[in-house]
Order: C-alpha cells, then sequence, then structure tokens
C-alpha cells in the first residue's frame, strides 16, 4: 500500500459530516470515540473484503451540546476499489486488519453478502447478534442494490427476496419499527412486509446502556407503488379534465383511501390485541392538552402568522380535556402516504420508527389510534395543495379552478378513508380527539416547513384557517 496512512477519527469525521443520514449537518462536532461492535466473517469459500460493524460517538460542540451515536459498516481492502471510489472513508491502520482502504460497506455487494448470509449461519466475531424468524428461506445468493435518497437510514435491497434496512443513528433500547414488525409478522398481518430477522448486540460501553439495534431484514416489496405518489398522480388527472368531478375521472383515488382505512383498522385491531393497552386518567389527558399546547407556544416563536389563530387552536386542544375514557394503545405515531405502499396484494404500511424527533424510549410509549387518523387525513389535505402549487399555469385549468378541485379532492378522500376506518359514525370524544390531533399536526407542519421549505408554508396555514371556520 503506497498511499499515505491518516488517523482514522479524522476520516471518519468528514465521511459522517457529509453523510445524508447524518442529524447534525452544520453543527460543529468531534468524534468522542470509537469502538468495534465486532467483525463478520465472509461464507466458506467467500471472496470480498473485512468486514465490521463499528460504532461512533458525535459530540457536538455548540451551545446545545449533546452526543449521538451512529453505527458504521465497514469494508477493508488491501488494495483500491476504483468502483467503491464514492464511499471510500480513507486508508488507514486497522488494529484488526492492518493497512487498509475502508469503505462504507453498505455500497459494496461483497460485504453485504457477508451480512445476509449471517442470517442463515452464524459468522460473527464479538457481541453482534444476527437474529432470524422462521418461515422464510432466504435467496442467499442475490445481489445487493443500496437505494439512493434515504435521509436517516440505509437501506439495501437483495434482489426480489429481502431488504435490509441499516439504521444509522443509534439509540440504546428496543427500535419500535424493529418491536412492532415483529408482532404483526408472528400475527400474520397483511399490511405490513414481513420481518426476516435483525441484527442487535448488548452493550453496557455507552453511558445509556443495553441493547443496541443496528438494522431489521424484511421481505421486499417487488410490486410496491408509493402511496403519496399514486395520490399525487390522482390529483393531477383530476386537474388535467376541466370538465370532470372527483368521483368521474378515471384516476379517482377514493376507493384506494377507502381500502387504506381499512388496513389501518385491522393493523391497530392487531396492534391492540398483542400489545399493552392503557385507560389514560384525567391527568394523563391533562399531560396530552398541556403538550398540544407547548408545541404552539413554540410554534408562535418560529411563526408569527399563527397568532392570530391561536385561540381558536388552543379552544381546539382543550375540548379533550372533557374526555374521561381515554384507551391508548401501540401505535404507528409518524402516519401519512409516504408511509404506505400499494401492492398487488393490497395497502402496506411500513417505517414504524414513530416521530424521528422523539427520543426512542417515547416512540415506545403507547398513543391513541386517533393520531395516526389525523395524520393520514392531513395527508391527504396535503397532496392535492401540493400539485396544486407546484403545476405550470398553462398546464391545467386555471388558478380558482385548481383550487376548487383541490379542496374536492381532499374531501372526497378523507372522507371515504375516515368512513372505511371508523365503520360508521364517531362518537363526541372520538370527533373531539381527531380535530385536537389534526390541529396539532398542522402545527407541528407550519414549523417544519417554515424551517426547510419556506414557500410551503402557507398549505398548513391554510389548513389552519379551515379548522378555524368549521
Amino acid at each position: 500500500m503506497t498511499n499515505s496512512i491518516a488517523d482514522p477519527l479524522e476520516l471518519i469525521a468528514a465521511y459522517v459530516g457529509h453523510a445524508r443520514w447524518f442529524g447534525g449537518k452544520g453543527r460543529p462536532f468531534t468524534l468522542a470515540g470509537r469502538r468495534r461492535l465486532g467483525e463478520i466473517s465472509p461464507a466458506e469459500g467467500g471472496e470480498g473484503p473485512h468486514t465490521a460493524i463499528d460504532l461512533v460517538t458525535v459530540e457536538y460542540t455548540d451551545s446545545v451540546g449533546g452526543t449521538e451515536h451512529y453505527q458504521l459498516p465497514l469494508a477493508f481492502y488491501d488494495e483500491t476499489q476504483d468502483h467503491l471510489g464514492h464511499a471510500l472513508l480513507g486508508m488507514w491502520e486497522d488494529e484488526d486488519f492492518g493497512p487498509s482502504h475502508v469503505y462504507d460497506a453498505v455500497h459494496d455487494r461483497y460485504a453485504m453478502a457477508h451480512w445476509l448470509n449471517c442470517f442463515a449461519e452464524p459468522c460473527v466475531k464479538g457481541n453482534v447478534r444476527f437474529h432470524r424468524l422462521p418461515g422464510h428461506e432466504l435467496d442467499l445468493e442475490a445481489h445487493s442494490t443500496l437505494f439512493s435518497g434515504e435521509q436517516s437510514n440505509s437501506s439495501v435491497r437483495f434482489g426480489e427476496d429481502s431488504l435490509l434496512k441499516v439504521f444509522r443513528k443509534i439509540t440504546p433500547g428496543i427500535n419500535p419499527d424493529i418491536a412492532v414488525h415483529e408482532v404483526l409478522t408472528r400475527a400474520g398481518s397483511d399490511h405490513v412486509a414481513e420481518l426476516y430477522g435483525w441484527l442487535e448486540v448488548e452493550d453496557d460501553s455507552t453511558s445509556e446502556g443495553g441493547v443496541l439495534q443496528l438494522a431489521m431484514l424484511q421481505q421486499f416489496l417487488r410490486t410496491a407503488s408509493d402511496g403519496w405518489d399514486l395520490a399525487l398522480t390522482s390529483v393531477r388527472n383530476l386537474f388535467a379534465e376541466a370538465d370532470l368531478h372527483a368521483d368521474e375521472v378515471g384516476g379517482d383515488f377514493a376507493g384506494e383511501s377507502s381500502r387504506l382505512g381499512v388496513a389501518l383498522a385491522e393493523t391497530h385491531a392487531t396492534l391492540q390485541e398483542h400489545f399493552p393497552t392503557q385507560q389514560w386518567s384525567t391527568e394523563q389527558v391533562t399531560s396530552l392538552v398541556d403538550g398540544m399546547h407547548r408545541r404552539l407556544d413554540a410554534a408562535l416563536d418560529v411563526v408569527p402568522e399563527l397568532a392570530e389563530h391561536a385561540d381558536r387552536l388552543r379552544a381546539t386542544f382543550d375540548h379533550v380535556r372533557r374526555i374521561r375514557d381515554l384507551t391508548v394503545q401501540q401505535i404507528h405515531a409518524d402516519l401519512h402516504l409516504g408511509q404506505t405502499l400499494r401492492t398487488v396484494r393490497g395497502w402496506k404500511i411500513v417505517d414504524f420508527e414513530g416521530e424521528p424527533a422523539k427520543p426512542l424510549s417515547d416512540r415506545l410509549l403507547p398513543d391513541s389510534r386517533w393520531r395516526d387518523v389525523a395524520g393520514m387525513l392531513r395527508s391527504f389535505d396535503y397532496a392535492p395543495r401540493v400539485v396544486e402549487r407546484t403545476v405550470k399555469e398553462s398546464e391545467y385549468v386555471g388558478a380558482e379552478q385548481r383550487k376548487f378541485r383541490a379542496a374536492e379532492w381532499a374531501e372526497r378522500n378523507r372522507d371515504a378513508f375516515l368512513s372505511a376506518y371508523a365503520g360508521g359514525e364517531l362518537t363526541v370524544d372520538q370527533e373531539t380527539l381527531l380535530s385536537a390531533y389534526v390541529a396539532d399536526k398542522a402545527v407541528y407542519e407550519v414549523v417544519y416547513e417554515a424551517r426547510n421549505r419556506p414557500s410551503w408554508v402557507a398549505i398548513p396555514l391554510d389548513a389552519i384557517r379551515r379548522i378555524e371556520k368549521s
């Protein structure tokens, strides 16, 4: 190896700082530590690199401070791999493998083949454990393909058989995405991709201690189409038909919305059967409402335009205080059309990790199923408004007609979904709770858009104005 050898912590810090999945972009940090969780051996007679899993601790040096842990699957080669140049961390003297060219292993099909084989037979040196659920026979010959565009995790497809989701930011404790998928898979749910296995390590080295869940392997949904993309296509079809209503166009989505409502209702029923439920006390209901008020207070600092709606929003939240019988359970907790997939066998719900901004321990707490319903209703409201704002003026009908058609599409699909989900009229308490969750979600959206897509902040603001008039 003729290239110079560098400090691995410096190389890793540079790579992590520019990675799509790094949650601290723009914040100053140092790497406070790096530990090897395990080495993964190739299958008998297999080719490819040495492979290991490292955990690095990021320590932020700004006024906010704090630490985070990130997983780095690494591939170590004796020579440069030109086809992996985009995934190169650098060259260093590794304590286990000596002088090495080191790459992000999720980009390397040989390294990922090692990972896949570990689900079939033990192959790890260290404390990492690969768990496998019975039933499905894995295609161990399938080549891997890394999905592009993901923000917080890395997903690797193995042919048309399985999908490996590698969690990048690691928090000690049980990951709800694994826990929920395991329960739903064992229960035979038709509305999720089956879980085939996961890997984890028992670790007491971090200050938090406990299990670190690193990745999950699940069914690859070969025929899947993204629910959000399907909804946008339906809206565009409606906008393109100047003389037809939402129920008359070929791309009418209401039937799919109804089927999605049934899928969510059945998923909630299975979760209620297999996870503990609680009856919230008056104090817990009060805490729920107080949390909504706190989020509104914080939002007012970010988006002052909310002030004119604050009284009405607070009244909507406060109506929940009258509820005396509130059952809570395991839910999705971050549900929208982008978390759904339409397959030839019906709708699938994905990504049960919960709200990413919340601590992992909070994401495992029970909540009302109406939070999930509210997330879907807001998503049905968002889709037509996004199309309304992103199409060219000359491409479809005029602005006023688009506005009318957006409202028509949203109402039709919200009604179809809610009617199918509830299976009848909502009780007063259900309507009260749902209205509060919808308002709370819209407040969250206002802040998100103000920080990330300011030109879209009018979408949730307009929704809040409609809430005020209802």
